[in-house]
């Protein structure tokens, strides 16, 4: 399933120079997951769970 959605790294993914990152994937829900380990495990947030995280951000 993750394999074949889009995935876009954080725009912060630089900031600190060590190459820790996540990437983000959004079609019916969001999936964010480490890039060092990409076929790894990930988050799963439905729509509604997505919205409140990034509006309490």
């Amino acid at each position: 399933m993750a394999a074949q959605r889009i995935w876009r790294k954080s725009s912060y993914s630089t900031a600190n120079g060590s190459g820790d990152c996540v990437e983000v994937s959004l079609a019916h829900n969001a999936l964010v997951r480490d890039t060092k380990n990409a076929s790894g495990d990930a988050l799963a947030f439905s729509t509604s769970a997505w919205r409140a995280l990034l509006n309490w951000l």
